[in-house]
C-alpha cells in the first residue's frame, strides 16, 4: 500500500528527515538506501513489495543491455537504452492500476515490463519485423511514439474521452526533457489543463536531450512550468523507486478523482547513450558520469533492502539468475523472428476493410510479385 499524505508513516524504523535532497525535490531513499520523510509523500509497503521493486529494475536493466547487445551484433537496427532510469519507470509503471492507460515514448522499456509486454516484441519494432507487436487495449499501453512529444497529445485526447465516458481511471504521458520543446507538449498542457482531463504527465528529465544538456532547453525547472498552465507540478528524485512510485500513484489518484492534470518531473540521469547511434563521450566529461554513477537506482534499493534484513544473498543471486534466464530467452526468440512478408506492411493500417488500401495493396502485391525470385 502507499499513502500519499502527510501523517501516513511507514514501518521501518530506518527514517530520517529529508535532507540534501532539498524541498523542491521528493526523495524518499537517499543514495546510500535510507529511508526519509517527506511533508507530502510517503510510503508504506511490505518487504516482499520492496524486493518486487528491486527484481523488476534489475530484470529491466538486464534486458536493456541485451537490446544494446543485439544491436552492437547486427540483430537489431537501433536501439534506445534506458540504462540509469529504471526506477524512474518501474516506480511510475507500478503505480498504476490495470483501468490506466499509459502513452510511452520509445525508451520505456520498464513501463512496457509492469504493463506485461512481452520485451521481445520491443525487439522485434527495434529489429524492423513489427510495429509493436503488442495490442495496446489489452496491456492499456499504446505503441512506442518516435514522433517527439506526438504522444502527449494522444493521451489527452483519450484521457478526455474516458472523463466524457464516465470511467475511473487517468491516462499518464511519457515524455523526455526535450520533448518538453514542442509545441505538441505545451498544446497537451493547454488541452489538458482547460478540459480538467484526467491525464499525468511524466517527464524523465535525464537532462540530456541528445547531445544538447537541460541549461540549453529551458531557465527555470521543468515541473514549474505547470503552473503557467494552470495545474500543479512536483519534482522527484527520478533515481529513487519508492518517491516515483509514491509520487506517481497519488498524481493518477488526484486524476481519477477529478482534480485535473498534473505535471510529475523525474530528475533523473541518462548514464547510456541516447540510442545506440549516439556517442555520449563528445559531448559530455566522465566526471558528470561518474557523479551519477554513485546515484545508481538499483544499488541504493540494493542498499536498503540490505540495512532492513528484506533480503538475503540468495535473493539477490536468485534475480540475478532469472535476469539471465530472461535475456537468454528473448534473444533466442528475437534472431529467430523471421523476415516479414513485404506485403504485410498493409496488415493492421486499418481495423476495417478500406477500398483505397485495398486498391494499394493489390497494386504493391503485383509490383512485388514482377522481381525475380519474389516467391
Amino acid at each position: 500500500m502507499v499513502t500519499s499524505r502527510k501523517g501516513a508513516g511507514g514501518k521501518t524504523a530506518a527514517k530520517k528527515k529529508a535532507g540534501a535532497a532539498g524541498p523542491d525535490l521528493v526523495q524518499l531513499l537517499t543514495p546510500e538506501g535510507d529511508l526519509v520523510e517527506h511533508p507530502d509523500y510517503s510510503i508504506d509497503l511490505t518487504p516482499e513489495e520492496y524486493r518486487g521493486l528491486y527484481r523488476d529494475m534489475v530484470l529491466v536493466r538486464r534486458i536493456d543491455a541485451e537490446g544494446t547487445a543485439l544491436q552492437r551484433q547486427g540483430q537489431l537496427g537501433l536501439w534506445a537504452p534506458l540504462l540509469g532510469q529504471e526506477a524512474a519507470q518501474v516506480g511510475s509503471g507500478r503505480a498504476q492500476t490495470a483501468e490506466d492507460f499509459a502513452f510511452p515514448t520509445y525508451r520505456e522499456h520498464g513501463v512496457a515490463w509492469c504493463r506485461d509486454v512481452d520485451p521481445v516484441n520491443l525487439l522485434g519494432m527495434f529489429r524492423g519485423v513489427n510495429n509493436g507487436g503488442w495490442d495496446p487495449n489489452e496491456k492499456n499501453f499504446a505503441l512506442y511514439t518516435i514522433v517527439i512529444g506526438s504522444q502527449t497529445l494522444h493521451a489527452t485526447g483519450y484521457a478526455m474521452g474516458m472523463q466524457r465516458d464516465g470511467r475511473e481511471a487517468a491516462v499518464i504521458a511519457y515524455f523526455g526533457d526535450g520533448a518538453s520543446s514542442q509545441g505538441d507538449v505545451n498544446e497537451a498542457f493547454v488541452f489538458a489543463s482547460v478540459n480538467n482531463a484526467p491525464v499525468v504527465f511524466f517527464c524523465q528529465n535525464n537532462q540530456w536531450a541528445i547531445s544538447e544538456p537541460n541549461e540549453r532547453q529551458f531557465r527555470v525547472p521543468l515541473y514549474q512550468r505547470a503552473a503557467g498552465f494552470g495545474f500543479p507540478g512536483v519534482r522527484v528524485d527520478g533515481n529513487d523507486v519508492l518517491a516515483c512510485l509514491a509520487v506517481t500513484k497519488a498524481a493518477l489518484e488526484r486524476a481519477r478523482t477529478g482534480n485535473g492534470p498534473m505535471l510529475v518531473e523525474a530528475f533523473t540521469y541518462r548514464m547510456g547513450a541516447h540510442t545506440t547511434s549516439d556517442d555520449p563521450t563528445r559531448y559530455r566529461d566522465s566526471d558528470e558520469l561518474e557523479e551519477w554513477k554513485a546515484k545508481d537506482p538499483i544499488l541504493r534499493m540494493r542498499a536498503f533492502l540490505e540495512k532492513n534484513k528484506y533480503a538475503d544473498e540468495a535473493f539477490f543471486k536468485d534475480v540475478d539468475t532469472e535476469a539471465d534466464t530472461v535475456a537468454a530467452d528473448i534473444r533466442e526468440r528475437c534472431v529467430s523472428m523471421p523476415d516479414p512478408k513485404p506485403i504485410s506492411i498493409f496488415d493492421h493500417v486499418y481495423a476495417e476493410p478500406h477500398p483505397l488500401m485495398d486498391e494499394e495493396r493489390a497494386e504493391y502485391g503485383a509490383y512485388w510479385e514482377s522481381f525475380e525470385g519474389a516467391h
